[in-house]
């Protein structure tokens, strides 16, 4: 008589049955969901690591000769919103003007220039604020001191909060914009001739005016038109194979964790960097260029090959890469069907 055995597990076999069965158990606790990851999967360790490095970078960047100083730029943001709140309180921000004014203060030893739009607008706001502000004994010292500090003149245009003013003055319509939305598609077949760099700046600078979480901007363009590095940026990401050779110029959009002095905020450098993204892409394709945003896939090897390439910080993660250019009038884009209003839209 023959056994009828049936055939061994492989190991790939047997290491997703126990990750199902361990992942069961995992699930019932954060303790145990924790646990998991740290004796069972790698998978976040290059975020935690992240995280950690970003955090030491903000409280270096408190002291260093770095102009762009993310706490200054949170607090004054902080303290528009308090000038104008509806009713305004006669006293705001007096748990960390302190902190704001120091910042300020370490600013503007390093750039007393008028040229200095961030450092301008840190101005403006602290001097409109202390003039509305009531009288509170912190408040009170940082005002005596910042009215003894060198003024750096007056501008034609304060940079302080302003009525919105009415909306028919705008002379875009809803017409418009539906038609950019159509019009905009992910472009993948390029005519090949360089790409003016003073457009991809345009483009750029309509970016920067996305919002932002306190106005924080935990992000940067890093734009790459060699063809060399092009070519192998454009391979390292997955679903690029066999039309990334044709990219004339790639964007990397990295976050910068840097931004932010907790973890609870890790997740802005994507949400953020992807406000800015659109806008960019739209931009573009005023200008008469494309665009195709590529998804990053958070897998190590690839994090590893393009931090190394691009000479990326440990806090510094690519939110997505996005190729631009002419595009090639005879080249195929996707329909892409997308969903119905009833499906993305739910009130209340």
């Amino acid at each position: 008589m023959t056994a009828n055995l049936k055939a061994p597990f492989s190991k790939a076999t047997m290491k997703k049955v126990l990750e199902k069965h361990l992942m069961q158990i995992a699930v019932r606790s954060r303790f145990l969901s924790s646990l998991y990851y740290v004796a069972f999967s790698k998978a976040f360790g290059r975020e935690n690591q992240a995280c950690i490095y970003g955090k030491i970078q903000y409280q270096k960047n408190l002291h260093s000769n770095d102009e762009d100083s993310y706490l200054l730029r949170r607090n004054i943001h902080r303290i528009e919103k308090g000038i104008l709140m509806r009713p305004r309180r006669s006293i705001f921000a007096a748990d960390y003007i302190a902190e704001t004014f120091q910042a300020y203060k370490t600013m503007l030893a390093k750039s007393n220039d008028l040229q200095n739009e961030e450092l301008r607008w840190a101005h403006d706001v602290l001097s409109e604020y202390f003039s509305i502000v009531g009288s509170e004994p912190g408040i009170d010292i940082c005002r005596q001191e910042f009215l003894s500090l060198k003024s750096l003149g007056f501008s034609d245009s304060l940079k302080i909060p302003y009525e919105r003013g009415s909306s028919d003055e705008l002379s875009v319509s809803y017409e418009n914009i539906l038609k950019l939305s159509v019009r905009r598609r992910s472009v993948r077949w390029y005519l090949q001739k360089p790409v003016p760099r003073d457009l991809i700046d345009q483009a750029i600078t309509i970016a920067a005016l996305a919002p932002s979480a306190c106005n924080r901007q935990p992000f940067e363009f890093r734009i790459f038109d060699d063809p060399q590095l092009v070519k192998q940026i454009s391979s390292i990401p997955m679903g690029t194979k066999g039309f990334s050779e044709n990219f004339p110029a790639v964007i990397v959009v990295v976050g910068k964790l840097r931004a932010y002095f907790s973890e609870r905020d890790r997740h802005i450098i994507y949400i953020d960097a992807a406000l800015a993204s659109m806008s960019l892409m739209y931009a573009l394709e005023t200008l008469g260029l494309g665009s195709c945003p590529i998804n990053w896939p958070d897998i190590e090897s690839k994090e590893k090959q393009m931090a190394d390439l691009i000479n990326l910080e440990l806090d510094e993660r690519p939110v997505m890469l996005i190729s631009l250019g002419y595009p090639d009038p005879s080249g195929m884009i996707a329909f892409s069907q997308k969903k119905s209003l009833n499906q993305l839209r739910r009130y209340n």
